[in-house]
C-alpha cells in the first residue's frame, strides 16, 4: 500500500451532519454492527454544552416509540415537558375548543401518549453520550468540501471518495466509505455537491421563535397553545422543558415595516404584541430565530447506490406542524436497520431502494399538508381553496390538524404494501395489515406474569421479529402442531446468523409452564395476553391465531395463517430481501 493509500481513512459509513438525524444514524450503526464495521460521524459547527437552546422541540409519540425501541426514550422523558394539554385561544382571549392543537389530546393507543418537548440541544447531548458509549464520537469542527463517486469498485466496495477540512486548521483529509449519509441539513453540502434538484420554494413570509423563561397571565401556560392573533396570525405558545417557553408568532410583511434592523429586544417586543390580550415578559431568552417559510423536497433521497439524503438535507418545510425532526427520524430509523444488515452481508443491496420508495410518498404528505397548515397560520386560505373565501382561517386551520391528527402523531404513518418488505398474503386473518404501525400491548412474562408491552420485547436490533399469536392453545393446538411441522424443514429460520427472533404468544392466564401449556417447547421467548387484549387489538381471532413478521423498525412486515401454510408464506416473505442458504448476494 503506497503512503498516500495508507493515509487515507477507510469507514463503511460516513455520517455528515451532527443534529439528531445524523446522531440517531450514526447511533443505529455503531449499535448494530460488529466489530471491525466502522462509522464516522463529522459535524461542521463545534459541539458544546453552549449549543444553542433553539430549533426542534417536539417529539410525538410514533416518534418516541422508535426511539424507545433503539434504548433512548426512557433518557429523553427524565428531562422532557410531557405535554398532554392544549388550549386554543380567540382574539378576546377566550377559549376556543376543537381548535389548534387540539389533536394532540386523543394521541392514544401508545404508552407515549403525550407530545415530548425536550429542545434539541438537550436530545443531541443524550443521543452524543449513547453513541459514544457504543464506541462513536461526533467529529467536530470538520467540513465535507469533496465528494467522488469511484468507479470500477465491486460490490461491498469502498465507493465514495470524501475530502474533510477541518474547521480551525483548514488542515484537509481523506476518507474513503461504502456509504455517505448526508444529515446536513437544508443548505446540504452533499445535496449540492450529488446535484441533486431540490424542487419547491420559499414564501414571502417570515416567522420568528422566541425561547426563554416568562412571566404572564395566560390561564394555562403549561400547555401547547394557539393564539389567533389579528396582527400576528396563529400564534404557538409552547410549554418547554427546564420551565421555559417558546412564542412563535407571523412576522408580518406590515410589521416588517417597523424595523430597520430587527434584533433580539425587537423579536422580544412582536412576542409581547402577538399574546395580546395576556401579558407577556421574558426574564431570560435563551434564544430567538427568524426565518421564511417555504417548502422543499429533493428529487431523490439515494443516488449511486452508496449516497444518502435524510432528513432537512431532503426535505425543508415549516414549524407549523411541528414535523421536522419527527420527519427526520422516520428517515433515520428507516434507513438505519437497512443499512446495518446489507453491510453486515445479510441482507440484499437492493434493500437500500426501499428507503427512497418508502419514505418519498410520506413525505410528499407531509409538504402538502405543511402547505396549508403554514398558509392559515400567515391567516391565508390555501392556495387551492374552493370554500367560501371569506372562511375563518383558524377555523380551517383547526380542521386540517383534524384531519392530518393520526399522520402528525405518527401513529398512522404506513409503507404501501407491495412485493418486498410490505407483502400482503393472507386477508381477513387481521385488521393491522403489512405496511402498518405494529401497535404496542400489553404481555406478561411467564412464571412471574409480570407486566410487559410488546414493543418493549421486540427492541430495533436490525432483526425481525416472528409473532407467533398462538391464540387459545386448547382451541388451536392442532394448527399449532401444523404449524410447527411447516417450519421444522426451515432450518434456516432458526440460524443465530441470521437477523430472526421468535415470539409465542398465548391468549389467556399463564400457566405453571410454557412447555406445559403447549405441549413442546415453544418458539423463542413466551408472553401471555392474559385478557386477549393483544389479540383483539391486532383483531385476531383467539380461536385461530396468525403469525406476524414485525420489521426492525416496528411495522409489520407480513401476515400469514397459524398452520401449514405459514412454512412456505415466511419462507417467500425472507427470500426476498435477506441472503440465505448462500443465495448469491445482488
Amino acid at each position: 500500500m503506497s503512503t498516500m493509500e495508507s493515509a487515507v481513512e477507510h469507514v463503511d459509513v460516513l455520517v455528515v451532519g451532527g443534529g439528531p438525524v445524523g446522531l440517531i444514524t450514526a447511533y443505529q450503526l455503531a449499535k448494530n454492527l460488529p466489530s471491525p464495521h466502522r462509522v464516522k460521524i463529522i459535524e461542521k459547527y463545534p459541539k458544546s454544552a453552549q449549543d444553542n437552546y433553539g430549533r426542534a422541540i417536539t417529539l410525538y409519540p410514533r416518534s418516541t416509540e422508535m426511539l424507545d425501541q433503539l434504548g433512548l426514550a426512557d433518557s429523553l422523558a427524565q428531562q422532557c415537558f410531557a405535554c398532554r394539554q392544549t388550549v386554543n385561544y380567540d382574539r378576546h382571549g377566550n377559549e376556543v375548543p376543537g381548535r389548534g392543537w387540539s389533536f394532540m389530546e386523543n394521541m392514544k393507543d401508545t404508552t407515549w401518549d403525550f407530545a415530548l418537548v425536550l429542545r434539541q440541544k438537550y436530545q443531541e447531548e443524550i443521543f452524543r453520550q449513547a453513541m459514544k458509549r457504543h464506541g462513536v464520537e461526533l467529529a467536530a469542527p470538520f467540513a465535507l468540501v469533496n465528494i467522488e463517486i469511484l468507479d470500477n469498485v465491486g460490490p461491498n466496495g469502498y465507493k465514495v471518495l470524501a475530502t474533510l477540512e477541518h474547521g480551525v486548521t483548514k488542515a484537509k483529509s481523506t476518507v474513503k466509505c461504502k456509504y455517505l449519509v448526508g444529515a446536513d441539513g437544508g443548505r446540504s453540502f452533499v445535496r449540492r455537491a450529488m446535484n441533486i434538484p431540490f424542487d419547491g420554494a420559499s414564501s414571502e413570509d417570515k416567522w420568528v421563535r422566541v425561547d426563554g423563561v416568562i412571566e404572564t397571565d395566560l390561564p394555562k401556560p403549561r400547555t401547547y397553545c394557539a393564539i389567533e392573533s389579528p396582527t400576528h396570525g396563529n400564534v404557538l405558545w409552547a410549554a418547554l422543558d427546564h420551565g421555559a417557553t417558546r412564542i412563535g408568532y407571523a412576522f408580518t410583511a406590515e410589521r416588517q415595516k417597523a424595523y430597520k434592523e430587527f434584533d433580539e429586544a425587537a423579536a422580544v417586543k412582536e412576542a409581547i404584541a402577538s399574546v395580546k390580550p395576556f401579558s407577556l415578559s421574558f426574564k431570560q431568552v435563551d434564544w430567538w430565530t427568524i426565518y421564511a417559510v417555504g417548502q422543499r423536497i429533493a428529487r431523490s433521497f439515494l443516488v449511486n447506490d452508496c449516497v444518502f439524503l435524510a432528513g432537512d438535507a431532503c426535505h425543508t418545510h415549516s414549524s407549523g406542524a411541528a414535523q421536522g425532526m419527527n420527519t427526520g427520524m422516520h428517515d433515520s430509523v428507516n434507513l438505519g436497520w437497512k443499512l446495518s444488515l446489507v453491510l453486515q452481508g445479510l441482507a440484499k443491496p437492493d434493500l437500500l431502494q426501499t428507503y427512497e420508495a418508502e419514505r418519498l410518498p410520506n413525505v410528499h404528505k407531509l409538504i402538502n399538508y405543511d402547505k396549508d397548515i403554514s398558509r392559515l397560520m400567515t391567516m391565508q386560505l390555501p392556495e387551492n381553496w374552493n370554500g367560501d373565501p371569506n372562511a375563518d382561517p383558524n377555523e380551517i386551520l383547526g380542521t386540517v390538524m383534524a384531519e392530518a391528527a393520526t399522520f402528525s402523531s405518527g401513529l398512522g404513518i404506513y409503507y404501501e404494501p407491495d412485493s418486498s418488505l410490505n407483502l400482503v398474503q393472507s386477508a381477513g386473518l387481521s385488521s393491522v395489515q403489512p405496511g402498518q404501525r405494529a401497535p404496542d400491548c400489553s404481555l406478561q412474562k411467564p412464571a412471574t406474569f409480570e407486566p410487559t408491552r410488546l414493543q418493549a420485547v421486540t427492541p430495533n436490533l436490525a432483526k425481525f421479529y416472528i409473532v407467533l399469536f398462538a391464540g387459545d392453545v386448547a382451541v388451536t393446538k392442532e394448527a399449532l402442531a401444523r404449524f410447527t411441522s411447516a417450519v421444522a424443514s426451515l432450518q434456516w429460520l432458526f440460524g443465530a446468523e441470521l437477523p430472526i427472533s421468535w415470539i409465542s404468544i398465548f391468549s389467556g392466564p399463564g400457566g405453571a409452564s410454557a412447555y406445559e401449556t403447549l405441549g413442546g417447547m415453544p418458539h423463542g421467548k413466551v408472553f401471555y395476553d392474559e385478557n386477549h387484549s393483544a389479540h383483539q387489538r391486532y383483531g385476531i381471532d383467539v380461536n385461530k391465531g396468525a403469525v406476524f413478521v414485525l420489521r426492525p423498525d416496528g411495522w409489520v412486515g407480513t401476515v400469514t395463517e397459524l398452520g401449514q401454510g405459514a412454512g412456505h408464506a415466511l419462507e417467500t416473505y425472507f427470500k426476498r430481501f435477506l441472503v440465505i442458504d448462500g443465495h448469491a448476494k445482488l
